[in-house]
């Protein structure tokens, strides 16, 4: 029986440190000789069925997420589904969101200029939520820091107001576990913690489809696909598939066999490894004289002031990355710790 660090080393072989998930996550090989395979089928004319590769991913990410695949739509942008629900507010309605929070997630609601969008420092979202606030649009992690959100507190505020929730896991979907039925909608894309190529993203909607226009709708989003290729869709999906995109099907060839490896390690296993190397690189940059933003339980580590150095590390071999001017360090199931102690020994020089 393989066990968790046997199972990582023979998906994973990084040629450097690498630190950088929270941009990119590293590609497991079974995603990789996937991916070929699906690539050269259709060069040699004899493509497979790729959309089979779909409704596996659709699966797989609902089960990893406590929903079942009726529930979850398939596409390829977080940007997208966000203006999806921005489409489906009246004029008028306040959607409530976290200061600086990332712009795939809020910037469809800002540039519906008829939306009132109201912005407060992340750990104020739950007090803020009050009489008249349509929805809450928040990431669980947050990309430029990590510092994660009290969704209990923001869910309970929400509930108790009448207003939707709206939560972004793609900064937490795959080492934090997250239960997508305890919200209205959630969305994350899959090329960073779920290791998944680009071009993979989900959204997971009630079950009564949450008021949602399929705006975007083609012939993947009607009930018998291959009957509405041509004009007008008769009759849409009757489960959230009415809201996929025409998918990416190379990518999700990949994503199929990346999900089942994140099933395979579990999230709660994925979590514990990735918070211990996250700790251990807390207490060696106090050991250094820095102070990370306050994050505690988030396997991101943003530090103030180094962010500078991100191009000096590159060189060494290390890859972070600089968000304004702070060092943001990812810690996923690839890495050990031995790779926290290579990114220690470089800032300590």
């Amino acid at each position: 029986m393989e066990t968790f660090e046997s199972l990582v080393r023979t998906e994973f072989a990084p040629k450097n440190t690498y630190l950088n998930t929270a941009s990119t996550g590293l590609l497991p090989a079974r995603a990789v000789d996937a991916m070929k395979a699906a690539v050269e089928s259709v060069a040699a004319g004899q493509p497979q069925d790729m959309f089979a590769d779909v409704e596996a991913a659709r699966a797989a990410f609902g089960r990893i997420v406590g929903v079942p695949d009726r529930r979850v739509a398939a596409g390829a942008s977080v940007a997208v589904y966000s203006g999806l629900i921005a489409a489906s507010l009246p004029e008028g309605a306040e959607v409530l969101t976290a200061e600086a929070d990332f712009a795939s997630l809020v910037n469809p609601f800002h540039v519906r200029d008829d939306l009132k969008v109201r912005q407060v420092p992340l750990e104020s979202v739950a007090e803020s939520v009050r009489p008249g606030t349509a929805l809450v649009a928040v990431s669980a992690a947050q990309s430029a820091d990590g510092r994660v959100a009290d969704l209990g507190a923001i869910r309970e505020a929400a509930r108790v107001q009448g207003a939707r929730t709206y939560v972004d896991a793609s900064q937490s979907a795959g080492w934090l576990p997250i239960e997508a039925d305890a919200y209205d909608y959630v969305v994350s894309v899959a090329f960073k913690w779920l290791v998944c190529p680009r071009g993979v993203t989900f959204l997971v909607v009630p079950e009564d489809l949450g008021g949602l226009t399929p705006l975007f709708a083609g012939w993947v989003a009607g009930e018998e696909p291959w009957d509405s290729c041509y004009g007008p869709v008769e009759e849409p999906a009757r489960s959230a598939r009415r809201f996929d995109e025409s998918p990416s099907l190379f990518s999700y060839a990949g994503a199929r066999r990346s999900l089942a490896l994140i099933e395979e390690l579990g999230v709660a296993n994925v979590r514990d490894h990735d918070l211990a190397l996250a700790d251990r690189f807390r207490a060696g940059l106090a050991g250094l004289g820095h102070e990370p933003v306050p994050a505690p339980g988030s396997a991101i580590v943003s530090v103030p002031g180094l962010g500078h150095r991100q191009a000096e590390l590159s060189r060494a071999g290390v890859e972070v990355s600089d968000r304004a001017g702070h060092l943001r360090a990812a810690f996923h199931l690839y890495n050990t710790g031995t790779d926290v102690d290579r990114l220690l020994d470089v800032l300590s020089g």
